[in-house]
């Protein structure tokens, strides 16, 4: 793909207003770490709701939801859509405790919820693996995925896409460590206008190039053909469940376990990571609350439709590529005007940019927070820690640019982290609404986790990228790690009563799970409205499935489904505004 000196011109702007917004936040996140990791708790809701959906807006995902329509069609992104029952329920159950909980990290939760020595190991291990080597397996598929954008679009090879990938790292890391997540909020939301905007005026010339969208459902009909009748249909919104990439048991994993037993970056059950991050910098319950939900629609309903229909172009005008991922990417080239080359570039720039300044800035905080800070050096300067967070930030940039040596796909790596985080999910769910969870229930369920699956895939020799082994490799994991933690947990002494009835004043969880507790706190006002959380939940996965699936009927031209669908969803979410509105925002009787 040829670039103008105007294109050019367009890349360098945007990268020195990068520039500018770090050096404008600098002295602002250099007064303390609380300011650095969590912007002085003062963010509203539409920036810390706009910063969760750039960072999981990466470089990546337009080619991972192209692969996922090359193998299943629009259904194959069930992939990620099983999630929203999980995202939602971190909306209503989750953000307001998480807000009231006062951590700097969901990982120092550890030692607020638990006690001892076990609340110490979990929170030191958890700091680690997490920051480290799962954060750079996430950097690595990042990573990947802006190296082939590179290959393709400059002509270089893969050690020259690399090189200049580690240089944007570089530059990424340079502006994280300047201005903290001021910083990365803003260039979040300048980042996110960018890119949504370019892949809509992407999605627009592909429908073009295929003829509009009717010529693009008569054209599929032919791909159909040729895939065979027992695909299904490249344009049904739900898979055939008797095809061989999602049958009947795969499709029943994602839509009733997948979704609340496993742990995943950015879709932890019950919030977790750069998503608990953004939470806790909020400025109120009520902001935390509005982020997540804001995050939730725009993530799930909002930007999936431009993907989904250039991935369905790239179908027919590329079709039987042997890396279809590469789709996207061939369609930019092929068929964006030159005149929007230069912006296209900076979109993706911005997409990669934007998911790695959170990655480095959320992992860094769990190295210096929750490790450097809680055992090696625990009496030092705000400063120091700050220092600190800088170069913890510069290590995790070095380890991700040699991670991606190593890794060959995308998608393969997204599975890997499901199978290894399975059947964590119901103790995470659980530890904030039943007193008698301690800390060896958590690190009983990450140990047998990691251990059946890895056990299912070497020693029974299930293989993870194939559907059925996939779906026995999770109701295996997710079956014996349950039984295990429960059987920990019961066979373990409690929490301590002090640590427990600290925790529910701080937070105050519902009194259901919490009574032997709350007897010895009666001063405290529990949170309430738990069926009310629970209608709330349902209007929210409702709100999301209907203006998804309705946005996508309307686009395919079938309006009056898609009007249907639409005025489902829309009617949802008048009842969730209905039903805080009349409860109040925060779940605490005052």
């Amino acid at each position: 793909m040829q670039l103008t000196s105007v294109d050019w011109l367009v890349v360098a702007l945007y990268f020195l207003f990068n520039l500018a917004i770090g050096f404008y936040y600098k002295s602002r996140a250099g007064k303390n770490v609380n300011e650095f990791f969590l912007s002085g708790r003062n963010v509203p809701w539409w920036l810390a709701g706009t910063s969760m959906v750039a960072t999981t807006f990466a470089a990546d995902t337009p080619l991972a939801v192209t692969g996922m329509v090359a193998m299943g069609g629009i259904a194959g992104n069930w992939l990620w859509w099983n999630f929203i029952a999980s995202g939602m329920l971190t909306v209503f159950f989750y953000a307001r405790l998480w807000r009231r909980s006062g951590v700097m990290t969901d990982i120092e939760f550890s030692e607020i919820r638990y006690s001892g020595k076990p609340a110490a190991f979990l929170r030191g291990f958890r700091a680690l693996y997490l920051g480290v080597p799962i954060n750079c397996i996430i950097l690595g598929w990042v990573n990947l995925a802006m190296v082939k954008i590179l290959q393709l679009v400059l002509g270089v090879s893969k050690p020259q896409a690399l090189a200049i990938v580690i240089g944007m790292i570089a530059l990424t890391s340079f502006i994280s460590t300047l201005s903290g997540l001021w910083g990365v909020l803003v260039t979040d939301l300048f980042q996110f206008v960018i890119k949504m905007g370019m892949v809509t005026v992407l999605a627009v010339f592909a429908v073009r190039a295929v003829g509009g969208i009717d010529a693009m459902k008569a054209k599929l009909a032919l791909v159909d053909h040729a895939r065979g009748a027992s695909q299904g249909s490249v344009l049904n919104f739900v898979p055939d469940l008797h095809s061989a990439w999602m049958p009947m048991i795969t499709f029943l994993v994602y839509i009733s376990m997948n979704w609340w037993s496993t742990w995943y970056p950015g879709a932890e059950p019950g919030g977790g990571g750069y998503i608990a991050q953004r939470m806790f910098s909020a400025k109120d319950e009520k902001n935390s609350l509005l982020a997540t939900l804001w995050f939730n629609i725009a993530h799930y309903a909002v930007r999936p439709w431009p993907w989904v229909l250039v991935a369905l172009a790239s179908l027919i005008l590329f079709p039987g590529l042997a890396d279809p991922e590469t789709g996207y990417i061939r369609v930019m080239i092929a068929y964006l005007p030159p005149s929007l080359r230069g912006l296209m570039i900076a979109a993706f720039a911005a997409a990669y940019m934007s998911t790695i300044a959170t990655q480095l800035n959320w992992g860094a905080s769990y190295l210096v927070n929750d490790f450097y800070r809680r055992f090696l050096k625990k009496s030092e300067t705000e400063r120091h820690y700050v220092t600190a967070s800088q170069w913890a930030t510069v290590f995790l940039t070095i380890v991700s640019a040699v991670v991606t040596f190593y890794l060959d796909s995308i998608a393969g790596a997204w599975k890997l982290l499901l199978v290894t985080g399975a059947g964590t999910g119901g103790v995470l769910l659980l530890r904030w609404y039943w007193w008698r969870i301690n800390a060896w229930s958590e690190v009983s369920a990450m140990i047998s986790g990691f251990v059946v699956s890895l056990a299912m895939q070497t020693s029974f020799g299930l293989d993870r990228d194939q559907p059925r082994d996939f779906a026995w490799i999770m109701i295996v994991t997710v079956s014996i790690t349950t039984v295990v933690w429960l059987a920990v947990t019961f066979l373990t002494r409690p929490e301590s009563k002090d640590t427990l009835v600290a925790f529910y004043r701080r937070t105050h969880p519902s009194k259901a799970g919490w009574r032997p507790i709350a007897k010895l706190a009666p001063d405290v006002r529990p949170s309430t409205g738990g069926l009310s959380n629970l209608l709330d939940w349902i209007c929210g996965c409702l709100l999301i499935y209907g203006i998804l699936f309705g946005t996508g009927k309307l686009l395919l031209k079938e309006f009056a489904s898609g009007s249907l669908l639409l005025a489902m969803g829309l009617a949802a979410g008048a009842v969730i505004y209905w039903d805080l509105s009349r409860r109040g925002w925060s779940t605490v009787v005052e």
